[in-house]
């Protein structure tokens, strides 16, 4: 086996533990996770997990910079991308997530990505890989949005502000739908970014004279 050939496969199985992991912390809650119930997701011995990972709390942190790039790393965006089409992709993204297995989705992720935020007030470690999830987000956004304003398609607005409301104003809704059931509350938060939101990077005189211009179209 090759050095590359060994990378792989030690990327292969880490990936594998994540996923396992996701799984077992689905079923038993972060209080009740053993490592045991993670090597019976995966049908291993518990040594191979602590073999790549000292302890329970070693491994959730690497779970949660695993999700933080599951999320962020595969928005698919290229030199070309307009910045409306960036946004909306980026809020999408995290709203109703990328493309995942259906057998263990975004919801079922979702679910365990905030039953992880709501422990973060006990562990300092965690806080800040939250920190800096919410950060890169955030900046993500707030690129997005000041990009928008160099081109002259965005009026001027604060962008670290624009994006805080809308990256809040996102994991609300999750809130919503994962503690209260309101399965409605993505959608609804969607078409309301769009609506109170997204409509306010728009110069008003400008939306006055498209109006006009598509009723003299009508």
């Amino acid at each position: 086996m090759t050095a590359s050939d060994s990378s792989d496969s030690s990327a292969e199985t880490r990936v594998a533990i994540m996923e396992a992991t996701f799984r077992a912390l689905s079923k038993h809650g972060y209080s009740e996770l053993r490592m045991r119930d993670i090597g019976q997701e995966l049908d291993v011995s518990r040594s191979l997990i602590h073999y790549h990972y000292e302890g329970k709390h070693d491994l959730i942190s690497a779970l949660l910079e695993y999700i933080v790039d599951q999320y962020e790393g595969s928005v698919e965006v290229t030199e070309e991308t307009d910045p409306w089409s960036e946004l909306d992709r980026r809020i999408d993204q995290c709203l109703f997530g990328p493309g995942f297995d259906e057998e263990f989705g975004h919801w079922e992720r979702m679910r365990v990505y905030h039953d992880l935020f709501s422990q973060a007030q006990h562990n300092e470690r965690h806080q800040e890989i939250f920190n800096r999830h919410y950060d890169r987000i955030r900046g993500s956004i707030t690129q997005v949005i000041e990009r928008g304003i160099e081109d002259g398609i965005f009026r001027a607005v604060d962008a670290e502000e624009m994006a805080q409301l809308i990256t809040d104003s996102i994991h609300v809704a999750r809130e919503r739908k994962i503690s209260l059931g309101q399965d409605e509350a993505p959608e609804q938060m969607r078409h309301a970014i769009d609506a109170f939101v997204l409509s306010s990077l728009v110069d008003p005189e400008s939306v006055v004279t498209l109006m006009k211009s598509n009723r003299e179209t009508n």
